[in-house]
């Protein structure tokens, strides 16, 4: 009995013991050290060379290639700054508009001397008065066209630049005994001409005495005559 435990616990020592030493040999590591290897870009063997092809070949490959078209640009127009400024000289605006109005009211010959208006100058009267002052009013009783006049008396430039509109505009005049002559003289004709006008002299009281018109041609005059009176001694 006592043979048969003792052969008993023995297989159980060395079976424990056994199976002790497997599970330490599984725990345990194998530490491989590292070996130096060549660079493979040094290595011909790994390295891949391709082959050199014919040329028979090539042509065929650039046969079988993509041509992309060329991309152009297109051209574009030089941009010119605005000026009033050619070939160095200054241009003045009313040049341009005048030549293009005066291609605008162009006419034949004969209308052209039918709207010239009066080429010789235009005597108006002659008109007493007793007053000692006069006020010359005058006005383009027709489409303001940019009529422009100088007023004369007694051959001094008393206005020397006027334009006619349709409300009226004038200046006194002190009256010298004897003839004062007063003169209108046409500047230019307008844009339609002729230059057109229509005028009164006024009393000293306000009250016209004189009321006429003129139609005339650049550089023609209409000429009115005030006689002042004199007063009785």
């Amino acid at each position: 009995m006592n043979m048969k435990f003792n052969l008993f616990f023995l297989f159980t020592f060395f079976l424990v013991l056994s199976t002790s030493a497997q599970i330490d040999s599984e725990n345990m590591s194998i530490i491989i050290p590292a070996e130096e290897v060549e660079d493979p870009k040094e290595d011909n063997e790994l390295l891949v060379i391709p082959e050199e092809k014919n040329s028979a070949e090539a042509d065929k490959e650039a046969e079988n290639e993509i041509t992309l078209p060329k991309v152009e640009e297109l051209p574009v127009a030089e941009r010119k700054d605005f000026s009033m400024i050619k070939e160095n000289k200054f241009r003045n605006p009313a040049e341009l508009y005048q030549k293009q109005l005066k291609q605008a009211l162009k006419l034949r010959n004969d209308d052209e001397r039918k709207h010239n208006g009066s080429e010789v100058t235009q005597f108006l009267g002659e008109y007493s008065t007793k007053a000692k002052r006069v006020n010359i009013i005058y006005r383009d009783h027709q489409a303001e066209d940019g009529d422009l006049i100088r007023v004369y008396v007694n051959g001094n430039i008393a206005q020397s630049r006027v334009l006619l509109q349709n409300h009226s505009k004038g200046f006194f005049l002190t009256l010298t005994p004897g003839d004062n002559i007063i003169e209108f003289e046409a500047l230019n004709q307008g844009t339609s001409g002729p230059n057109t006008a229509e005028f009164q002299v006024l009393d000293d009281s306000g009250t016209p005495f004189i009321t006429n018109q003129w139609n005339l041609a650049t550089g023609v005059k209409a000429t009115i005559t005030v006689v002042k009176a004199k007063d009785k001694e």
